[in-house]
């Protein structure tokens, strides 16, 4: 230590002299300089676990939606759903095409920017291709009925998120049990995980078929996932895989219309 730290350090002492200093208070330095220990909390008085907040919109969503006994109904309870905060970006609800008659019924991600500004699903490039295909095997918009698991526009079209699936997918179930179709066709691997309760991916998913459990249906819905029109616009070499799911979802319609989903 210098000189003039050591004069300073006297003169120090000799201040802590003259107030009366004369003892350490602890052993250790620098301790004063610790912040003092917070007490522990006190315990929580005891309550019922609140719901986690998308769990509750989607339990809003679930009451909502079981009040629509007509797609004239749903559609109107969805407009005025404010628990997707989807809603405040989109342009216009889009909620379906078709006809609600048909026995095929295909259900997408999200509508895209087209979508968006017109109000109906499909209207874009992979709404024309998707046009084709189902011209392929002789089916139109007359002759099917077309939807999404969200019925708004997510900024950007990135992929839906987990919690925006679960707000609507009671509204999805419910679309689907008043329309009743002999089919379901899932485009993309976002609708078939959501419906099909699964992490598993689309490609492991087509091509497959399921007996889909539907709330208010009293049987299971024969449903086959295919790739999204807009894989198949980034992936021509899909669409081979895509032919074959076509060729299966004809034959089976081939079978007498039934309507096996019939009401619970």
């Amino acid at each position: 230590m210098s000189d003039p730290e050591l004069q300073q350090l006297a003169t120090l002492l000799r201040w802590y002299e003259e107030v009366g200093v004369d003892a350490s208070v602890v052993d250790e330095a620098g301790v004063w300089t610790r912040p003092k220990a917070a007490p522990p909390p006190a315990p929580a008085p005891a309550s019922r676990p609140a719901l986690p907040a998308a769990d509750a919109t989607a339990l809003d969503a679930a009451a909502l939606a079981s009040e629509a006994d007509t797609l004239e109904a749903l559609r109107a309870v969805i407009d005025r759903f404010d628990g997707c905060a989807l809603k405040v970006t989109a342009t216009n609800l889009v909620f379906a095409d078709g006809n609600p008659q048909a026995r095929l019924m295909l259900v997408g991600e999200a509508p895209g920017a087209e979508e968006d500004r017109k109000g109906l699903p499909f209207v874009g490039r992979a709404g024309q291709l998707l046009d084709r295909m189902l011209a392929a095997i002789g089916l139109d918009r007359n002759t099917v009925y077309i939807t999404n698991i969200l019925n708004w526009r997510p900024p950007g079209n990135r992929t839906p998120n987990p919690s925006e699936i679960t707000m609507c997918l009671p509204f999805v179930h419910r679309h689907i049990a008043l329309v009743r179709p002999d089919v379901l066709v899932l485009l993309g691997g976002t609708s078939a995980k959501a419906l099909l309760a699964t992490n598993d991916g689309i490609m492991k998913l087509r091509g497959r078929w399921y007996d889909l459990a539907v709330p208010g249906l009293a049987a299971p819905l024969p449903t086959i996932a295919t790739f999204h029109p807009a894989y198949l616009l980034r992936t021509p070499l899909a669409k081979r895989q895509s032919w074959k799911d076509l060729i299966a979802i004809a034959k089976r319609l081939e079978a007498p219309g039934d309507r096996r989903a019939t009401p619970a």
